[in-house]
């Protein structure tokens, strides 16, 4: 069992591999090595600090797969709010009960496939429209205080990505490290939401050491090593995709390809690849590729 938070573990690759990719985003020609993207997800966990989020909070994530979201997956490991995962295909009535049962901090982006984000949350809490953010007061949703817009688009009462990043500067490095080594590896850092097959959907209290050895023990049965460089189409806010996907990466200093939405022709332009070595063979799926070709 590794003794180690979702922050702590990315920290640790960052220290061991600094100059080697974490995080590929072929499609938008965007790459961090794990240096860079520890210190990106340092930087918005001051954010989520300066907005008064504290430890074991909830902060719920209505996005699809894109970088903010990854972002936001290890800088809340790193000051310990519990990241809510929300599905993209939420309406407004599903969304509605999973910030009153979660009572979360809503971080989103502005509309997926045809479905407005925005006029949702505004549909939800029109007070928005008259509120400075930071300081909605809901009828609705009395405890939901800050909403952030993924985007540089402004929107009544809510603050912009770009506004997060500027409160960052408002903590200092070592007030984050104090929340960072106040985490332990047994707290609650994740809440997935079940699908409610049987009933309401019900949260599930996920903490750092249920994630970190179930994304590490898959990546030994992969047989993963720093040396792959996984394509990650399915969505963030399944575990498939946040564990399976992004976490079993970090476990073991893997490349991290994520694709926004699935797209079939965008996912084999992500996957294109030259095979090297003789240590795996031509049909093997997870072949080592060379880092060029992302």
């Amino acid at each position: 069992m590794i003794q180690q938070t979702v922050g702590g573990l990315l920290a640790l690759r960052a220290k061991q591999y600094p100059d080697h990719e974490a995080v590929v985003y072929s499609d938008r020609h965007l790459r961090y090595t794990y240096s860079a993207f520890d210190r990106l997800c340092r930087h918005v966990a001051k954010g989520l600090m300066a907005l008064g989020i504290e430890k074991g909070d909830n902060l719920a994530l209505w996005a699809t797969n894109v970088p903010e979201w990854l972002t936001l997956q290890f800088a809340t490991g790193k000051m310990g709010a519990v990241l809510v995962t929300v599905n993209t295909n939420y309406r407004q009535a599903e969304l509605e009960y999973l910030l009153k049962q979660s009572e979360a901090t809503l971080i989103l982006i502005e509309d997926y496939r045809g479905n407005s984000y925005i006029d949702t949350i505004f549909a939800i809490c029109p007070e928005l429209h008259t509120s400075e953010p930071g300081k909605l007061e809901s009828a609705r949703l009395p405890l939901l205080k800050n909403v952030v817009v993924i985007g540089d688009k402004a929107y009544d009462g809510t603050f912009t990505w770009g506004d997060l990043l500027q409160l960052a500067d408002q903590v200092s490095e070592e007030q984050l490290n104090q929340r960072t080594v106040s985490l332990q590896p047994d707290d609650v850092i994740n809440m997935q939401y079940t699908s409610g097959t049987t009933g309401m959907p019900k949260g599930v209290m996920l903490t750092h050491s249920n994630l970190v050895n179930n994304a590490y023990n898959i990546a030994q049965c992969l047989d993963f090593t720093k040396a792959d460089r996984l394509c990650i189409p399915v969505p963030f806010f399944h575990c498939f995709g946040s564990v399976i996907g992004t976490l079993a990466c970090v476990s073991v200093g893997a490349t991290m390809v994520p694709v926004q939405e699935f797209d079939p022709e965008r996912v084999l332009k992500s996957r294109r690849r030259k095979m090297y070595g003789a240590s795996r063979g031509a049909d093997d799926v997870h072949c080592r590729t060379q880092p060029s070709e992302f």
